[in-house]
């Protein structure tokens, strides 16, 4: 083993990750976690490798468009994409953690949809590969300079991890029910207020639930403006005392009275359908278009447009360190990254995500594929929703926030 893999299995081995089981080590060696010299050697070392990409399950759209479209395209290079869902990415990451801790460099996990805490995490451990993104052909379609692609949660990308697609945090309501429609935070929490039963959020540390905690946490400490994106245990004692009373002080008009809140997103969405709430949360919102359309949700589904803004970041490909198939990685991420791919996705049908291209930079016969994309009647274009958006706090606030929710809010 290499000094490279000696420090890396040091650094994962210093982290503290529970339930952290050792694998069998039963593959035979092969090297992993070299980055190419150049894209034609990509193409060649990617022709006959299959690359597993662990990602969230849970999303029957993203998981339709990697079978049924991102696949098929990189299997024109020769390389096999086979999806292994994960309800947490978490669970892919340790899955990584365990093997390099077991000596593998033939890693099983070759691509993680991942970001924030876990992107974190693993950069922290030196888990990740580095410096590969430079080499995708596709990278000049998106811009050097855009903030949301250089930071993960205020990590640093570092070519650590590859664009996938954008979102921006949502408020969603029902138009048909609500009539004194709220304008900012403050106001989606009083309204909550008079109306008893009839607003929830996930339980922290849910994705959704935890940002819609962090966008309080903004709002009861002035703006986002006022909450340092680096985390401090001085910031922390300082503004999340006024956020947990708020939160304590609304538990009870949530829906079931606070007693229980949902799972996930899913779970709020499913009240939501039901009519049991009047109100929901995304971070994909281009997703409602779809389900509006097909009657899942109500005819009067709005998004929530707050003068104080939401926020938005960014999701991508993460190459684990020890990867069997680098170079069909590579592959998978480049061609995730061209026009065609992040206009099937933006299609509603498809999966309706913001597309990480930088649109104004793009050949005009590719920036016109994304001007033939269907307007939505139900989601305003990218730039209103980002309109006054703020960046993502750094990594760090996200364990401290969350469990700071659940022994002050969820445990009184």
């Amino acid at each position: 083993m290499n000094l490279v893999s000696r420090r890396r299995r040091l650094a994962v081995a210093a982290l503290v990750l529970p339930a952290l089981a050792l694998a069998a080590c039963s593959a035979p060696a092969a090297p992993g976690g070299e980055v190419p010299d150049s894209w034609d050697q990509v193409l060649a070392d990617a022709d006959g490798q299959t690359v597993q990409l662990w990602m969230y399950g849970g999303d029957d759209q993203g998981n339709a468009y990697v079978d049924d479209i991102l696949a098929p395209a990189v299997a024109e290079y020769g390389v096999t994409l086979e999806r292994v869902p994960v309800t947490d990415t978490r669970d892919a990451l340790n899955r990584v953690f365990t093997e390099i801790q077991a000596g593998r460099d033939d890693g099983t996990v070759d691509l993680i949809w991942v970001n924030g805490d876990n992107f974190r995490t693993g950069k922290e451990a030196d888990a990740w590969l580095c410096g590969w993104t430079d080499l995708l052909p596709n990278m000049a379609n998106t811009d050097p300079e855009d903030p949301l692609l250089l930071s993960d949660f205020g990590t640093e990308v570092d070519g650590c991890e590859a664009p996938w697609h954008k979102a921006q945090f949502t408020l969603v309501y029902n138009a048909d029910t609500v009539t004194d429609v709220p304008t900012s935070m403050a106001e989606v929490l009083e309204w909550a207020e008079a109306n008893p039963g009839r607003f929830t959020y996930p339980a922290p540390p849910d994705f959704t639930g935890s940002v819609f905690v962090r966008e309080v946490l903004a709002s009861v400490s002035g703006g986002a403006d006022e909450v340092p994106v680096d985390f401090s245990q001085v910031a922390f004692d300082e503004l999340t005392p006024a956020l947990y009373d708020r939160l304590t002080d609304l538990a009870p008009s949530l829906w079931r009275g606070g007693d229980t809140y949902p799972a996930n997103e899913a779970e709020l969405g499913q009240l939501f359908a039901d009519g049991q709430v009047d109100m929901m949360m995304t971070y994909g919102p281009a997703t409602l278009t779809g389900l509006v359309a097909d009657g899942t949700y109500p005819a009067g589904t709005k998004v929530l447009e707050l003068a104080d803004g939401t926020v938005g970041n960014a999701s991508f490909l993460g190459l684990p360190a020890n990867s069997n198939a680098v170079a069909g990685a590579m592959v998978v991420a480049n061609e995730s990254l061209s026009v065609q791919q992040q206009v099937a996705k933006a299609e509603p049908e498809v999966w309706g995500q913001f597309t990480v291209l930088d649109i104004e930079g793009l050949e005009p016969g590719d920036r016109a594929l994304f001007d033939t994309l269907p307007a939505s009647p139900v989601v305003p274009p990218y730039e209103v929703l980002s309109k006054n958006a703020h960046a993502e706090l750094a990594a760090e606030w996200v364990p401290a926030i969350d469990e700071g929710w659940r022994t002050e809010v969820l445990g009184r």
